[in-house]
């Protein structure tokens, strides 16, 4: 057990950096690209044994990338926030020249011939691709232990699941091994980690990162996503990543919160915790209540997402069902076995859920809620209890986060405190377009927090 708090042995050189102090060192000659990239490196080789966020690291291409950065600031050629800064990939995501293993032994066995667009985006505005992040197979689950390459661990206790599935990315921000990192979100696959982690995830809205070359999972609800120790690193990612900055507003928006036990049983402690934070830093919010009974999103997003993700993987399914995990197994074949009237039924179901929010949206500019209604699970352990409830932790871990997929909103998680010694996450979400409320209210909460 390991609380990355107080050892220092579980942090790396970014986890007091934030993008921003970085760029000013590079601009003002007080550091080198090519210095930040060693720093990661040895930051990955000392901690990822303990860890397990990455799946593969190229030092070579990331120093040779680092120098090209050094040498085009020293000639006056600037490419941004960005520049010189290392970031991590999901190992879903397409980088050129690397094979893309989704977590699975059942992967292609030949490099990809491209970077996927946001890779190819993030290079242009100068960040340094230094690795490939651990993911739950196939990115079919949330608790981030179950994956080709083994569980990645939470850095606040290495007996805890990081959340998933873009775990080993949660991992490798919150423990500094990289100060940016790149994930994907279907259900909350970006958010639940970084809240189970202590960290900021921001899914944008749908479409608004392109998904050329990330192996989807379930394409109606797959978004690219971002991770990052402050809100304003994970705009400046999201901006590089989205060909645009959000849009500044100098108006103080209206917040909803909407009562998580709604939508299913959520800790007392964790909403305590995250009024708290709002509290703190002055943001209020009127209560209010998603029309939907308790369970019911989430078995509307299990049905939509259990057949596309069958769509996918259903060669791999016939194929090579012993080379995957079992749970993912169990998870394909539900999707196999979905009779299409269930799925017509959820997508309707869908679409009434994104026009009650596109109303609630009308009236409120934000929504707040925790992101995740439990903290970090043990490793491996599939039943808990929340509130005197039995569940099953898949389904708590998503049940405050996949809403925000099925209707495709932009959702940012954001540290709030800590229930029991380990990280709870407070949630934003508000219309497409508006994602720089986000980001400020965000702002305003770090600032009370320090």
């Amino acid at each position: 057990m390991t609380d990355l708090v107080e050892t220092a042995a579980l942090s790396g050189y970014f986890r007091q950096r934030d993008i921003s102090s970085l760029a000013t060192d590079l601009r003002a000659g007080r550091a080198t690209s090519v210095e930040l990239v060693e720093e990661s490196l040895a930051a990955i080789d000392r901690l990822n044994p303990i860890l397990n966020a990455f799946t593969t690291v190229d030092a070579d291409a990331a120093l040779a990338a680092a120098r090209q950065a050094d040498a085009d600031l020293a000639r006056g050629l600037d490419h941004g926030p960005l520049h010189g800064i290392p970031v991590s990939v999901k190992d879903l995501v397409d980088v050129e020249g690397q094979i893309t293993t989704s977590g699975s032994a059942v992967h292609p066995d030949r490099p990809a011939d491209a970077d996927a667009t946001c890779v190819a985006r993030l290079r242009a505005a100068g960040a340094v691709i230094v690795g490939r992040n651990v993911l739950h197979e196939f990115a079919y689950g949330a608790t981030g232990d179950r994956s080709l390459h083994g569980a990645s661990r939470n850095p606040w206790d290495t007996d805890k699941i990081s959340g998933g599935s873009s775990g080993g990315g949660a991992v490798a921000t919150a423990a500094g091994m990289v100060p940016l990192a790149v994930g994907t979100d279907t259900a909350g696959s970006v958010r639940v980690p970084a809240a189970l982690c202590g960290i900021v995830g921001f899914k944008p809205a749908y479409g608004a990162i392109p998904i050329d070359g990330v192996r989807p999972l379930a394409a109606s609800l797959d978004h690219v996503g971002v991770f990052a120790r402050t809100a304003a690193d994970a705009a400046a990612g999201y901006a590089a990543m989205a060909g645009r900055a959000p849009d500044p507003d100098p108006r103080g928006p209206l917040l909803a919160w909407i009562d998580p036990t709604c939508i299913g049983p959520t800790d007392p402690a964790i909403v305590a915790t995250v009024r708290t934070a709002m509290d703190q830093a002055g943001i209020s919010a009127v209560g209010t209540e998603l029309p939907f009974r308790a369970g019911e999103l989430f078995a509307v997003l299990s049905v939509l997402q259990a057949s596309e993700a069958y769509t996918e993987h259903a060669d791999a399914l016939a194929d090579h069902r012993d080379d995957i995990d079992p749970e993912v197994v169990k998870r394909l074949i539900r999707g196999r076995d979905t009779p299409a009237w269930q799925y017509v039924r959820a997508d309707r179901t869908r679409n009434m859920l994104r026009a009650s929010i596109v109303e609630l949206l009308g009236r409120f500019d934000v929504l707040a809620m925790p992101t995740v209604p439990t903290v970090a699970t043990d490793l491996g352990r599939r039943a808990h209890v929340i509130d005197g409830q039995a569940v099953e932790v898949r389904s708590a871990l998503l049940s405050l986060t996949s809403p925000w997929n099925l209707t495709g909103h932009p959702a940012l998680s954001i540290p709030a405190g800590t229930v029991s010694g380990l990280p709870v996450g407070l949630q934003l979400i508000t219309a497409p377009g508006r994602e720089h409320l986000l980001f400020a209210l965000a702002d305003r909460v770090e600032r009370a927090q320090r």
